[in-house]
């Protein structure tokens, strides 16, 4: 229990650096709201080598935290949407196992922007952000690509066997 504990720890403090990073040194794609969401290979490479659950509470902590930490209530809204909706999205891509794992991480950057969008929508009263949709899905195809293409690298790199 207390290995599995340290092994979530080492990834929450991993994926929160890999935010704090991207605060750091923004990647400017010239759309506003779009990120390269490196943090997201934590929970990738998650989802492969500790488990769902684990995986859960790594992405639930990394939000957590780093909205309070830097962002406000707001942003911890729309970080939270597009996390969980894009968690879901890949656990259920990996468990039909017809996905690859850069498709599993393709499939979450559609999922977080359309999450955001939802909770966009949500708070504004309006679809009218609907519109932003085709650009931030082609943005989350890319950064997803970007993301699995090194979330592979690493889940090859460590055996793919699960850490737990």
């Amino acid at each position: 229990m207390a290995g599995k504990v340290a092994k979530i720890g080492i990834f929450v403090a991993l994926a929160m650096i890999f935010s704090y990073i991207e605060i750091l040194i923004p990647f400017n794609f010239g759309i506003p709201g779009v990120k390269l969401g490196v943090a997201n290979i934590v929970v990738v490479a998650g989802l492969y080598l500790l488990g769902a659950k684990e995986t859960f509470v790594i992405s639930l902590l990394r939000i957590l935290l780093m909205g309070l930490m830097f962002g406000n209530g707001v942003s911890l809204l729309y970080s939270m949407a597009g996390g969980i909706l894009s968690l879901l999205v890949m656990y259920i891509a990996k468990k039909t196992r017809c996905f690859s794992v850069l498709g599993v991480s393709v499939a979450g950057g559609t999922a977080h922007n359309i999450g955001q969008l939802a909770a966009v929508a949500f708070v504004l009263g309006s679809n009218a952000i609907a519109v932003y949709l085709p650009v931030l899905l082609a943005a989350g195809v890319v950064t997803g690509a970007l993301i699995g293409l090194l979330s592979r690298q690493i889940i090859n790199t460590l055996g793919g066997k699960p850490l737990l």
